[in-house]
C-alpha cells in the first residue's frame, strides 16, 4: 500500500491542485476523514501533542509516540499521508533515522523543518530557526535516508517570524536546492505573501490555521495562486473539542442527555465508523 499510494500522492500534489490536506491526530479522525471523501490526509504533530499527551504543541512528543501512531493511521487509511515529523527530533543524523522509522511505518510524504529543537507551534510567538546550511544539511540527509524515491520530503521554513519574508523565500529556493520536492514556507500574514509563495516554481504548501496568522483565502483563490496543497491541520481537532465541549457543558447542567439526540452521533453510527461489521464477520469465520 505505501508504495502505490505514494505514487499517488505525487500525481495528486501538483501546482494549482490545491488539496485539501486535513489534519488527523488519530486513527478515528482518519476514519472520518476517508469516510467523508477527503483524498488524502496530513497527521498533525499539535493534534497528537493536544489529544495524546493533552499538552501544548511545544516539541515534547518523541518520535516513537509519533511513530506509533502512524501506524495506527496507516492500519485503517487507504490514501496518501503526510507525517509531520517537525524537527526531524535532532540534528542530521536523527533526521535520518526519522525518515526511515516514518517510511517503515506508512508515510507517504514527511515534513521537516527549520525550527530550534524542541520546536513550538508555528502559530506561536517566539520560535526561533537554525541556520539554513544546517538545515540544508538535515534535508539532504532525509534525501538520502529514504528508501522509496517516491517518498516525498516537505521542508518547511519558520522563519518569516524570525527572520522576515525575503529570508524565508531565501530558505525555500536553497532547500529546494538541497533536494526537497515540497516547498512550505510557513505563516505568512497577507494575501500579497500567500501569492509570493504560490509563484514558486515546484509544489507550494499552503497551511491553514483558523485563528492563526496567516488569512483564509478561498480553495478556487488557492489554486488559482498554483498551490499544489491545502493544510487544514486542526479543523478536525477544533470541532471535536467543541462538540465535546457542547455535549458535556449540557450533562453537567441537566443530568442527563435526553432528547438532545443532536449533540451526538448516535450509537449506531459510532459503530459503522470503526467498520464493526468486518471485525463481525471476522469473528464468525473464526469462530
Amino acid at each position: 500500500m505505501p508504495h502505490s499510494t505514494r505514487r499517488e500522492f505525487r500525481e495528486l500534489l501538483k501546482p494549482g491542485a490545491a488539496l485539501l490536506l486535513p489534519g488527523v491526530a488519530n486513527a478515528l479522525a482518519a476514519r472520518v476523514v476517508a469516510d467523508t471523501g477527503f483524498s488524502a490526509a496530513y497527521v498533525t504533530g499539535a493534534g497528537i501533542a493536544n489529544t495524546h499527551l493533552g499538552i501544548p504543541d511545544n516539541g515534547l512528543v518523541t518520535l516513537t509516540e509519533l511513530t506509533d501512531h502512524v501506524h495506527a493511521i496507516r492500519d485503517v487509511f487507504p490514501r496518501p499521508l503526510m507525517v509531520d515529523a517537525d524537527t526531524g527530533f535532532g540534528n542530521a543524523l536523527n533526521m535520518g533515522r526519522t525518515i526511515k522509522v516514518l517510511e517503515r511505518a506508512g508515510a507517504d510524504a514527511i515534513q521537516i523543518e527549520d525550527q530550534v529543537f524542541p520546536k513550538r507551534c508555528d502559530h506561536f510567538e517566539g520560535k526561533e530557526v537554525i541556520p539554513a546550511t544546517e538545515m540544508v544539511s538535515k534535508i539532504k540527509a532525509a534525501v538520502d535516508a529514504r528508501a522509496d524515491a517516491d517518498l516525498m520530503i516537505v521542508a518547511r521554513t519558520d522563519a518569516i517570524a524570525v527572520e522576515g519574508f525575503n529570508a524565508a523565500m531565501d530558505r525555500a529556493h536553497a532547500f529546494r536546492e538541497a533536494g526537497a520536492d515540497v516547498g512550505f514556507v510557513e505563516a505568512p500574514t497577507t494575501p500579497e505573501q500567500i501569492a509570493a509563495i504560490g509563484k514558486l516554481p515546484w509544489p507550494q504548501l499552503a497551511n491553514i490555521v483558523i485563528g492563526g496568522k496567516t488569512p483564509e483565502l478561498p480553495n478556487a483563490k488557492l489554486r488559482e495562486l498554483s498551490f499544489a496543497g491545502v493544510i487544514y491541520a486542526n479543523t478536525a481537532l477544533q470541532a471535536a473539542v467543541l462538540g465535546m465541549q457542547r455535549a458535556l457543558a449540557y450533562l453537567k447542567e441537566t443530568g442527563s442527555i435526553g432528547d438532545k439526540h443532536d449533540l451526538l452521533a448516535t450509537f449506531a453510527e459510532r459503530q459503522r465508523l470503526v467498520d464493526i461489521a468486518s471485525f463481525q464477520a471476522l469473528e464468525r469465520k473464526y469462530k
